[in-house]
């Protein structure tokens, strides 16, 4: 065997979506994030695309300003009679609590000769492969997509075209105490073997 199966298995089946709130003050260092966007970038794309765009708040300046920039397009996008205080003061709350956040992209090809869903799934992909390394390094990751990342307010202030779209937000951070636990139902439920 190529790969140690279990452990590949080990990892694949511990990742988790820890939200920020559960994060330490610990720091995610710069050398752990380039390989996280290194191992996105080996998704798989048709065409070989490769259509994930990363925009990386590092600093605490450029997380206060994420922070200030995500409350302002909530208001701005949200109906009166839709706000939530509640969804507001998590939306500027969490850039500030996590170590670094990642905003995902997708890129459309200028021909658009390949489905817009299939480079949408490619990027879903990459998200998975950034997970992936991260659960590696024990680092935790909450891949968010609140209704306002849709908007072509948030492609402006992206300064990504209308044609682009931004598919999640990605918090990532050292979670307190343990490994969160989950499980799946068996692939009874939600598989139909064809043998014949």
């Amino acid at each position: 065997m190529k790969f140690n199966l279990s452990e590949v298995n080990d990892l694949i089946r511990s990742r988790r979506s820890i939200p920020p709130e559960h994060f330490t003050s610990r720091k995610v260092q710069k050398d752990q994030i380039e390989l996280m966007l290194k191992n996105a970038q080996w998704a798989p794309n048709h065409g070989k695309t490769q259509p994930w765009r990363f925009q990386v708040y590092l600093s605490d300046t450029a997380r206060q300003e994420l922070s200030q920039a995500l409350g302002k397009l909530y208001m701005e996008t949200t109906p009166d009679d839709q706000q939530n205080d509640a969804k507001l003061a998590k939306l500027v709350r969490r850039p500030l609590i996590s170590s670094v956040v990642i905003i995902v992209s997708m890129s459309r090809q200028l021909e658009e000769k390949i489905p817009e869903i299939e480079e949408i799934e490619a990027v879903a992909c990459s998200i998975l492969n950034l997970q992936l390394t991260a659960t590696a390094y024990g680092i935790g990751s909450f891949w968010s997509s609140p209704k306002l990342i849709y908007t072509k307010e948030m492609n402006e202030f992206l300064g990504i075209t209308e044609k682009d779209k931004c598919l999640g937000i990605v918090y990532l951070g050292y979670p307190k105490g343990d490994w969160p636990k989950s499980h799946r139902k068996p692939i009874e439920y939600n598989t139909v073997w064809k043998t014949q």
